[in-house]
């Protein structure tokens, strides 16, 4: 890898989180005095590494002008799209009018507000020179069971190997570029970048990141999310 590349994020945040039950899009409730995408940006943008952030936003979002970000001098927008992926690709090509091919981007949700710099730091060392980039995960540490439509367990499905896909997922960005736009030609709607990039042939490597880095999906993360962060600040 060429020493000169640089690394940026982009931020899927278009979309409303249905499974929380609020009123408003999750992204934009309040956690730790802040909204939730407030501690995720901070985190981002305050890595040293970072050369910018890209917010992928709905063309409708009523809460983004409300946020106060006015210490964030390297957020740029860009107009979200129907699904997560949709998102990502239309921040990449907002992305590739500032950065070259060969940069990293590391995609990260909105919604995972503790993610800690050293699992930034860690994932960009781990990474920086390997010819496909990866994502950050947990191995699987609960027994797995695999139902039926009516919920009866079918099999008991063996843990050897697997894990549960965090983000961020770290790619260059032309390659990423393809491997989306690729995955949308063939119909292929992917849920996490990784699989787009599978889905061309290529093998991610996985980076093993911290427990902390939940994503905020259900009312109830939201008190563990407050927990993490309480501890976080306390650790610095």
């Amino acid at each position: 890898m060429n020493s000169l590349n640089r690394f940026w994020s982009v931020v899927p945040a278009a979309g409303v989180g249905s499974r929380m039950g609020a009123s408003i899009p999750k992204q934009y409730l309040t956690l730790h005095c802040k909204t939730v995408i407030e501690h995720t940006l901070s985190r981002l943008c305050s890595h040293p590494q970072m050369s910018g952030v890209v917010v992928a936003i709905s063309a409708d979002d009523q809460y983004w002008q409300k946020l106060d970000l006015s210490g964030y001098v390297n957020i740029h927008l860009a107009e979200g799209g129907a699904e997560r992926c949709h998102s990502v690709l239309n921040g990449l090509h907002g992305l590739s009018e500032m950065a070259d091919e060969n940069d990293w981007v590391l995609v990260h949700d909105a919604a995972r507000p503790c993610i800690h710099h050293d699992d930034i730091s860690h994932m960009i060392e781990t990474l920086k020179d390997h010819p496909v980039g990866g994502l950050l995960g947990l191995p699987v540490a609960d027994t797995m069971k695999r139902t039926g439509a009516e919920g009866n367990v079918l099999q008991t499905i063996s843990r050897d190997n697997l894990w549960r896909a965090l983000t961020p997922q770290m790619f260059r960005l032309g390659q990423l570029q393809k491997a989306l736009q690729t995955a949308l030609d063939d119909q292929f709607l992917v849920t996490d970048d990784a699989s787009a990039m599978e889905h061309i042939g290529l093998q991610p490597r996985m980076v093993e990141g911290r427990a902390d880095n939940i994503k905020i999906t259900r009312p109830d993360d939201l008190s563990l999310a407050e927990m993490y962060l309480a501890q976080q600040e306390k650790q610095q």
